[in-house]
């Protein structure tokens, strides 16, 4: 009997220890309900003592989570509609405000997220063009939507949002056809306006170019009839001092240059007086003094 009630008292100690007894891992935080009511906050990883069968342990996931919005349909600066599929990453920070918000259930923490989510994508995407959205300022808008989440979820839901962003943006059915017909036409003219001023730049290049090549070739020629000149100068000043040394002997080699050049083809017929000055030198030979 003794044994009986001593083996009953030790497995009444073993379950109330085991009720009493709880750990907290380091991927999870957790509150403290005592009879459903909120008694302690952001239980820290660790062992912990509770009182059996009054206190109940919720623990939630401390590790970062993702919320993969359905895919919403805003409008542009300029009232162009776009599909877009975004996600964002988060986490609990305030345990005891995460359990009163959502009821610590992290499906409806995700589904006020992407509610507030697609508020601050409809604000951002309101407020830039289509070019700016799909091109130019996604980065800048992702950081800016995820700073205004960040200043009132944490007080309102006990989250904190890590990072949002954009997986997709897609044009709706009804205005993709004109949209891409519209950036044809824009990129077409903007070509058409590349090729005309390219155009314009070859004229000029080529125009400078054969102005060049018209200067360089007068300036060539010039240069080329100066040296000409000279040339020209200096061999009639040295025939000139030639025949001023000797003017019967200048006239002797010229007039054999003169036979040589007149009697080197045997088929021509030169009609001529034999007594004519032209033979004086083959006649008498040259006139001494």
């Amino acid at each position: 009997m003794r044994n009986f009630i001593a083996v009953g008292l030790m497995f009444l100690l073993i379950l109330v220890a085991g009720n009493s007894l709880f750990v907290i891992k380091e991927t999870e935080r957790a509150v403290m309900l005592r009879f459903g009511e909120l008694v302690q906050g952001d239980i820290q990883p660790g062992l912990h003592v509770k009182v059996p069968w009054v206190n109940t342990v919720r623990k939630f996931d401390a590790r970062i989570l993702t919320e993969d919005s359905p895919p919403q349909r805003f409008l542009t600066l300029e009232q162009k509609a776009l599909l877009v599929d975004s996600y964002a990453k988060w986490r609990i920070v305030d345990v005891a405000q995460f359990y009163v918000a959502a009821r610590g259930d992290t499906v409806i923490a995700g589904s006020l997220l992407a509610e507030r989510i697609n508020d601050g994508l409809r604000d951002q995407f309101g407020a830039r063009t289509l070019q700016e959205v799909v091109a130019g300022e996604r980065d800048a808008l992702m950081v800016a939507l995820t700073e205004e989440l960040n200043e009132t979820t944490a007080a309102d839901i006990g989250i904190e949002v890590i990072d949002v962003r954009v997986k997709r943006i897609d044009l709706p059915d009804d205005v993709r056809s004109s949209v891409y017909e519209r950036m044809t036409t824009e990129r077409n003219r903007e070509a058409q306006e590349l090729r005309s001023r390219g155009d314009e730049l070859a004229i000029g290049i080529r125009a400078d170019a054969d102005r060049q090549v018209t200067i360089y070739l007068a300036e060539a020629y010039r240069d080329a009839e100066i040296i000409r000149g000279q040339g020209d100068a200096e061999a009639t000043s040295v025939y000139a001092d030639a025949y001023s040394k000797d003017p019967e002997f200048f006239a002797f080699t010229r007039s054999l240059k003169s036979y040589r050049a007149a009697f080197s083809n045997k088929s021509d017929i030169m009609l001529l007086d034999p007594q004519s000055d032209y033979f004086k030198y083959l006649k008498n030979g040259p006139v001494q003094n």
